[in-house]
């Protein structure tokens, strides 16, 4: 039997065997259209699901108000089901394959009763090249589908792709009965699988996303040769017409969409910089015939954090989903258009996140933390004209940026690969509201991959030193970056926003030979005069406790990172132990 054959009588028989347990009164195979979208869509508005919008205003557009219990990933709750507990690592949680299903499988039995089963096929990476590869979702929820449609190339596109691949992941999902004590978001990777049950929020039910495109492609990637990670990817072209690709690694809330569709300063447009947007959450990096890392972005769509976007800190994510976009947990305003904190000032009046009434004067926020957009890639104004290139982008430079209030310095680039690895293994960030848990509390978060690496953390480090051995010299310089550094009366040291433009720029002349820089205990750093911080008004004090580096909490930095280190046991490669010593000695 040919392999387009075979993987079709695959998918028809997995699904035929997911009805048959779950009991669905009807079997829907999405197409993608927009008259599908359309009847999916006024489904959801006719039985509450969903709230149809101003069609001036937000035209194809909606809200969705999620259960109050289901509004962020639960990491307790997510599960890497190898074999053997030693491969899944201190990071993650494990269940062996036969004892999650032995959990699993009574709750699927029966519970799509009364609901329709959706089969979702789709294409994570541009359809046609190496790079990409097929899923296919099955839910219980017209919401997961209709967001699925906006994240990635989904349906007919899929089928086709899938006769010349061969091969799917399987996810399967359902809603269940949304309660958290049901709640498991399972990866199976020896049979590549997923298995979510009892959500519906993003992470945990868009199954394209972190579980497919990160927990299981990091496994893939691993075995194949290749880095599936948590990143964006912007090209920043400079007056003399050269174009630097950037990868950019930064846990969920820290910035990361908006320097992924940063707007240049009047004064840099004018002088000819341009920023222009491949995406902005995740990228598969595979090496080209040249020996070069090239990036695409797997994904269709974005699903931005909206609290804190405007037109001051991201115009182009505001424009973005302007149009044919699903919000989830954002107010709803008299005018049936939406709201949120940081948009504009306050309104009067309007319907908060859980669907009461709220005024400036109400004791919580009317958007939750945690909301988001759901909208395509397509429409964003800086969207590059290669981002659906299925050979990908050349990557020049990648940088790390975790939230650190104090200690980390706004940017150093790395000594080299294996320093660049270590910065990224080392990096530690604020918590945000994406991920359960105190908001603010300090926690390291490896290359912004904590929550996404779908094996031992200790062995994805090796893999990345392997990489760096393979490219050699053609490797991308890595920086690491902290826009949150705070002076003693809580304030920002740094304005961020379209100045962080101003470190895209050194990075730029750095990756091109050129731009000055002082030598550091932590790496290369720019001078005052490289990031003109004269225009800025950062005062020479200001200006001098951005790049202090402390020996004291340097050193105790160091200690933290060894502990952090004696986790992964023998696994832990020793290039990097050795790496945090030769940190102490420069620090001596």
């Amino acid at each position: 039997m040919d392999a387009p054959k075979k993987a079709t009588d695959a998918l028809k028989t997995w699904v035929a065997e997911v009805a048959a347990r779950t009991r669905p009164d009807h079997i829907h195979w999405c197409d993608g259209s927009d008259a599908e979208n359309r009847r999916l869509t006024d489904a959801m508005v006719a039985d509450g699901t969903l709230t149809r919008l101003n069609e001036r205003k937000h035209p194809g557009s909606f809200l969705h108000r999620s259960d109050p219990g289901d509004v962020a990933r639960l990491e307790d709750r997510t599960f890497i089901c190898c074999e053997d507990e030693d491969d899944a690592g201190p990071l993650n949680n494990w269940k062996s394959p036969q004892a999650m299903k032995a959990v699993l499988d009574p709750l699927f039995e029966g519970c799509m009763e009364g609901r329709t089963l959706y089969v979702v096929p789709y294409v994570m990476g541009p359809p046609g090249g190496d790079a990409a590869k097929v899923g296919v979702e099955i839910t219980d929820s017209p919401y997961v589908a209709a967001n699925m449609r906006i994240m990635t190339r989904m349906g007919r596109v899929a089928l086709e792709e899938l006769s010349r691949k061969g091969h799917f992941t399987k996810g399967l999902h359902s809603t269940g009965d949304l309660s958290k004590e049901n709640r498991y978001i399972a990866h199976f990777p020896g049979e590549d699988l997923i298995m979510s049950f009892s959500s519906n929020y993003g992470g945990n039910a868009l199954l394209g996303k972190k579980c497919h495109a990160l927990r299981l492609a990091s496994v893939q990637a691993r075995n194949e040769g290749w880095l599936a990670e948590h990143m964006l990817i912007v090209g920043v072209t400079n007056p003399q017409g050269q174009t630097t690709y950037i990868a950019g690694a930064f846990p969920s809330a820290c910035g990361k969409t908006n320097l992924a569709m940063l707007v240049p300063p009047q004064a840099d447009r004018a002088k000819g910089w341009t920023v222009e947007t491949v995406g902005d959450d995740i990228a598969w990096l595979r090496f080209g015939e040249d020996g070069r890392l090239r990036a695409v972005n797997p994904e269709y769509g974005f699903f931005g954090v909206a609290p804190g976007t405007s037109e001051d800190t991201n115009p182009n994510a505001l424009a973005s989903c302007r149009a044919n976009t699903l919000f989830t947990n954002v107010a709803l305003r008299p005018d049936s258009t939406v709201w949120w904190e940081g948009l504009s000032p306050a309104p009067p009046e309007c319907v908060d996140w859980l669907g009461n009434r709220w005024t400036p004067k109400s004791d919580h926020k009317a958007a939750h933390p945690n909301s988001r957009f759901t909208a395509p890639a397509g429409q964003c104004p800086s969207i590059s004209d290669r981002w659906q290139d299925p050979e990908g982008v050349p990557i020049d430079a990648i940088v790390f940026g975790g939230r650190r209030s104090r200690v980390m310095p706004l940017i150093f680039e790395a000594f080299d690969w294996k320093h660049g690895t270590y910065l990224g293994a080392t990096m530690s960030s604020e918590k945000t509201a994406a991920a359960e848990g105190a908001v603010g509390e300090l926690r390291f978060d490896p290359m912004a991959m904590r929550p996404f690496c779908g094996y031992h953390t200790a062995d994805y480090w090796q893999h990345w030193l392997d990489v760096g051995e393979k490219g050699g010299e053609k490797m991308p310089k890595v920086y690491h970056v902290n826009w949150f550094r705070r002076a003693k009366d809580g304030s920002f040291l740094w304005p961020g926003y379209g100045d962080n433009m101003r470190v895209l720029e050194w990075i730029c002349d750095r990756v091109q030979g050129e731009g000055d820089a002082i030598e550091t205990p932590l790496g290369y750093r720019p001078t005052r005069e490289e990031l003109h911080m004269d225009d800025l008004g950062v005062n020479a004090e200001d200006a001098e406790a951005l790049f202090a580096v402390n020996r004291e909490d340097w050193l105790a930095e160091c200690n933290e990172r060894d502990a952090w280190f004696d986790l992964f046991g023998d696994r832990l490669p020793a290039e990097l132990r050795k790496q945090n010593d030769a940190l102490r000695q420069r620090l001596g």
